[in-house]
């Protein structure tokens, strides 16, 4: 009967656990003594076994809400109970918990336990390590969004938010750090430390977007970290996962990469373990899908680090797209670039100098972001990009080989021209260096839309951003207009045009023919005008070509025609005028 009766004590004290009145544990307010007076009714055989069943059967309930310190020379019960306990727990409790006979003599080396319960809790701020583009934070009254600054600190209620092409990284108390990705929200819940234990109590909501985690291993058993977001929330004690919202029609999903992460919804919970991911659906709880593998990098595994950087690498099997990261060497939760491509290749063209590493990651339809290929990167420090001069802005050029021209730095040892069809430079027609300050393309440029850009490269042959790519246009108009009307006078022929602004000199042809076979003139001129004896009469075929200060000559202009008619039936002499059809 005795034994039925522990039985059902025991049962009950499992039921109500700790914290209920009357068990013994890290949450009951009373010392452990006055347990048995709850139960005056009881015989005495009984009372002896219920005060055996708490002491030794809910010790171990006990123990797994305490935090445990290692007694150091020096140490008194009244100084680690004024610097550990809340100030309405006497150091008294503290000796009575832990049995101790005599609080003036500790044994060093010996383990005092702290109900958790008891230990004083303070605020612990979050620090904003860093920031990329716009990164704004509300407070925790709601007023109006500013720019974050990099240092800032933030507490409990604030709100961080992203911009396209924009991240930020947080750290806590305890070290851990979050990086939160382009076009995100994120709200600090809860900030706490447990007094000067290392123990640190962080809640995160995840409102829209995507982070990164390192959380550092915990310290004790109240050392938590907790990120919450629509869908599902995501228990951890020191691990590296991301957390996705599920925005843009993208389902939400917690990715391990290492260590172990409890992932619980209204529908269900389980414990993922690294290459897997919670995946939530609509109507169910978390599913485990394996992550990914990490993509073959193509070409050398030595350092990247000339810029533009190009990378590129082998399908992955599943993959709907890649992400493309480049992270602090040191810090990789400080992201310095990213891009999502469904390509199998990306560029890099500008990066301040430092150490970094490369990250690519296959991404499932889903949305599943999966493991990472990863090489290291080295940008070394170089001279700034020249400014750029001609063409200007949305010029129109008439040359199929225009001249570039920029300024010169003077720590560079060279310069490189880019051109392409498009801004990002994915078409790249053309790269070619000099170490002048002017340049043409060694293949003519077809009638159409470009655009440009130079970078400088060192003296020790770093290289660094290009500059704002510039657009501009060719065209395959004349390069001459504006040709005045032929004069003819006492035996001359004058014909005159309207200046390049370009053009050093020019080249003028007259011929019978319009394929120029024959030629009546074939002179350079430096002003914008030839005279010659004047020809017989008839039809004369005329073209242009300009020549440009470097020598350079560009394509004739599509040939005109004039007509000299017959002296003899000219009648009063003098100037004749003749008009020209354009």
């Amino acid at each position: 009967m005795v034994l039925t009766q522990c039985r059902s004590l025991a049962a009950w004290g499992a039921e109500h656990g700790p914290g209920h009145p009357g068990v013994v544990g890290p949450r009951n307010e009373e010392p452990a003594v006055p347990v048995i007076r709850r139960f005056p009714y009881l015989p005495p055989s009984l009372r002896f076994l219920l005060i055996l069943f708490f002491a030794l059967g809910s010790s171990s309930l006990a123990n797994a809400q305490d935090w445990s310190y290692r007694v150091r020379p020096g140490d008194t019960l009244w100084d680690l109970g004024a610097r550990h306990l809340r100030s309405d727990r006497p150091w008294q409790q503290l000796q009575a918990h832990n049995n101790i006979a005599d609080p003036y003599h500790l044994r060093p080396g010996q383990t005092l336990r702290f109900p958790i319960a008891w230990l004083r809790l303070r605020p612990a701020p979050a620090r904003l390590l860093a920031r990329r583009g716009t990164v704004t934070l509300r407070d925790a009254e709601g007023a109006a969004s500013h720019q974050a600054v990099e240092g800032q600190v933030l507490g409990i209620g604030n709100e961080l938010a992203t911009g396209p092409d924009s991240s930020a990284t947080l750290e806590f108390a305890d070290g851990s750090k979050l990086q939160l990705r382009e076009n995100s929200v994120v709200r600090l819940d809860r900030l706490s430390q447990y007094g000067h234990t290392g123990m640190v109590d962080t809640r995160v909501r995840l409102q829209q977007g995507r982070t990164q985690q390192q959380v550092t291993p915990a310290k004790g058993p109240a050392s938590r970290y907790i990120i919450q977001s629509p869908a599902a929330t995501s228990s951890v004690r020191g691990t590296r996962f991301r957390v996705s919202a599920g925005d843009a029609g993208k389902h939400a999903a917690t990715e391990v990469l290492e260590g172990k992460v409890l992932v619980s919804s209204s529908l269900g919970k389980g414990l993922f373990l690294p290459g897997q991911a919670a995946l939530q659906h609509e109507g169910a709880g978390p599913a485990t899908v394996a992550l990914l593998p990490a993509p073959v990098l193509k070409g050398s595994q030595q350092p990247l680090g000339t810029l533009p950087i190009h990378v590129s690498w082998e399908p992955v099997a599943g993959a709907a797209a890649y992400r493309i990261e480049v992270v602090d060497a040191l810090i990789p939760e400080i992201l310095v670039f990213a891009r999502d491509t469904g390509h199998l290749e990306a560029g890099i063209d500008s990066l301040p100098p430092g150490e970094y590493r490369l990250l690519v990651r296959a991404v499932t339809v889903e949305g599943v972001e999966g493991e990472d290929a990863q090489a290291p990167m080295t940008v070394a420090d170089a001279p700034a990009p020249p400014l750029t001069i001609r063409p200007a802005q949305g010029e129109t050029v008439s040359s199929a080989r225009p001249r570039f021209e920029w300024t010169r730095n003077p720590q560079a040892a060279a310069t490189i021209l880019q051109i392409a069809r498009d801004a990002s430079f994915r078409d790249l027609l053309a790269e070619q260096s000099t170490n002048g300050t002017r340049l043409r393309p060694d293949q003519p440029l077809a009638p159409g839309d470009y655009f440009w850009r130079v970078a400088s490269r060192g003296m020790q042959g770093q290289q660094s951003a290009f500059s704002q790519p510039q657009p501009m246009t060719v065209t395959d108009e004349p390069v001459v207009t504006g040709m005045q009307p032929p004069v003819a006078r006492r035996g001359q022929l004058t014909i005159r045009w309207q200046q390049s602004e370009s053009a050093q000199r020019y080249r003028v042809q007259i011929s019978r023919d319009p394929a120029f076979s024959k030629l009546l003139l074939d002179r350079e001129v430096e002003a914008p005008e030839v005279a010659l004896d004047r020809p017989s009469a008839g039809t004369w075929h005329i073209r242009f070509q300009r020549i440009e200060d470097d020598g350079y000559a560009g394509p004739f202009s599509a040939p005109q025609e004039f007509k000299l008619p017959c002296r003899l039936c000219y009648v009063g002499g003098g100037a004749l005028l003749l008009l020209l059809a354009l």
